[in-house]
C-alpha cells in the first residue's frame, strides 16, 4: 500500500475542504490510498469539522476503507479504500454542514460503481459556503445525466444554517464510463428569481426581489417569494436563474443577521450580472464541480469565467490522482476555456 501512497498538502491552493473532499472522491474512483497534512490549514479553524468527518465516513463506507485519524479536529488523515460498492446509504452531519458537498464527495464512485444507489443525507441544504440543493439539482445534475450517467436529486426538508436539519436523497444509476462534455456556446438568457424564507416576515423578500427585478427589468411575475415550511429554523436566500438553450445557471446570496435585504440580493445580482455579461455557458463555481467527472471521462472542454483559487487548487489535486492535464486559457471578453485531456 505505502508504495502507491498519494501524499496531498492540505495547506495548498486555498487550503480548504475541497482538498479533502476531492482526494477522498478520486482515491474511491482510482483505489489508490492517499494521506493529507495540513487538513483546512488555510481556514480560521483547521482540521475535521462535522461536515468534512461525515465526508470522511461516508467515503468509507461507500469504498469500505480502513482510514485512521477520522476524528474531529483531526488535521491529519489517511485513507485506503478496498472497494466501491453502491447501495442504499444513509448520512448524518448531525450539525448544519453542507449535506451537498458530503454527496459530492462519494457521487464520482457511485457514478462507476457496478449497481444502482440511493442516498439520503441529513444536515444543510442550504448553507453559504456550499452550493445550495437548488444549484445541484438545476445547474449541476442536468450536466451529470449529459455525460451518461443518470442522477436524481429530491429535497425532503430545507436545512438553513445555523439550525441543519435539512434532508436530501439522490438516486444514482452509474454509468460504464462518462462521457466527455462540451459546452462552449449559451446564447441569450431568460432570467428568474426565487426568495425563499424560513420563520422570517415577508417584507425580507419583497425588499429582495425589488432589487432582483429592478436591476434586471424583470417582470413581477419572474420573481418569487417562498415560505419554506420544512425548515427546523429560519433562514433566507436569494436564488436567481438564467435559462438558456445550453444550460441554466443559478447563483445564490444567504442572509444574515444584521445585513440588509439589499445588501443581500445585491450581492446575487452582481454575480448574475457577471455570469451574462460573460457570455460563458459555464459560471465560476460549476466549473470547479464539473472538474472531477470531466477527468474521470477523460476529456472535455468549456468556456467559463476566470477560475476560482478553488479550481485551481481542485485542478492540481486531480492531477495527483489521474493521469490528465486541465488547463485554462484566456478566451478574450474577460472567459476562460478550461480544457481536460489525456497528459
Amino acid at each position: 500500500m505505502t508504495r502507491d501512497l498519494v501524499i496531498i498538502d492540505g495547506s495548498q491552493g486555498e487550503g480548504g475542504g475541497q482538498i479533502l473532499r476531492s482526494s477522498l472522491a478520486l482515491s474511491l474512483v482510482t483505489g489508490r490510498p492517499f494521506r493529507i497534512d495540513g487538513v483546512r490549514a488555510g481556514r480560521a479553524k483547521p482540521g475535521l469539522l462535522r461536515q468534512h468527518l461525515t465526508a470522511v465516513r461516508a467515503a468509507a463506507a461507500v469504498g469500505d476503507a480502513a482510514v485512521t485519524g477520522d476524528e474531529l479536529g483531526s488535521t491529519a488523515l489517511t485513507f485506503a479504500p478496498r472497494a466501491v460498492r453502491g447501495g442504499d446509504f444513509q448520512f448524518n452531519v448531525g450539525s448544519a454542514g453542507s449535506a451537498t458537498l458530503v454527496l459530492q464527495t462519494v457521487l464520482p464512485a457511485l457514478l462507476c460503481a457496478g449497481t444502482a444507489s440511493r442516498l439520503t443525507i441529513e444536515g444543510g441544504t442550504h448553507n453559504p459556503a456550499a452550493p445550495p440543493f437548488d444549484f445541484l439539482a438545476t445547474t449541476f445534475a442536468p450536466q451529470i445525466r449529459a455525460m451518461g450517467a443518470g442522477l436524481a436529486l429530491a429535497l425532503e426538508a430545507h436545512g438553513f444554517a445555523p439550525a441543519g436539519g435539512g434532508r436530501l436523497t439522490a438516486s444514482i444509476e452509474p454509468c460504464a464510463r462518462l462521457q466527455p462534455l462540451t459546452l462552449l456556446a449559451r446564447g441569450p438568457a431568460s432570467v428568474t428569481a426565487r426568495a425563499l424564507l424560513a420563520s422570517l416576515p415577508e417584507a425580507i423578500a419583497k425588499r429582495e426581489l425589488g432589487i432582483v427585478q429592478r436591476r434586471f427589468a424583470l417582470e413581477r411575475g419572474r420573481c418569487v417569494s417562498v415560505q419554506v415550511p420544512t425548515s427546523p429554523g429560519p433562514g433566507n436566500v436569494v436564488l436567481i436563474e438564467m435559462a438558456s438553450d445550453a444550460i441554466t445557471e443559478v447563483v445564490s446570496a444567504f442572509g444574515r443577521k444584521g445585513v440588509p435585504a439589499e445588501v443581500v440580493a445585491g450581492s446575487a445580482c452582481d454575480e448574475a450580472a457577471a455570469y451574462l455579461a460573460a457570455d460563458a455557458p459555464v459560471g465560476a463555481h460549476l466549473a470547479d464541480q464539473l472538474l472531477v467527472p470531466m477527468a474521470l471521462a477523460g476529456g472535455g472542454v468549456f468556456r467559463t469565467l476566470a477560475p476560482t483559487p478553488h479550481a485551481l487548487t481542485n485542478a492540481t489535486v486531480i492531477g495527483r490522482f489521474l493521469d490528465v492535464a486541465i488547463r485554462f486559457d484566456a478566451d478574450g471578453d474577460a472567459t476562460f476555456r478550461c480544457t481536460v485531456a489525456a497528459a
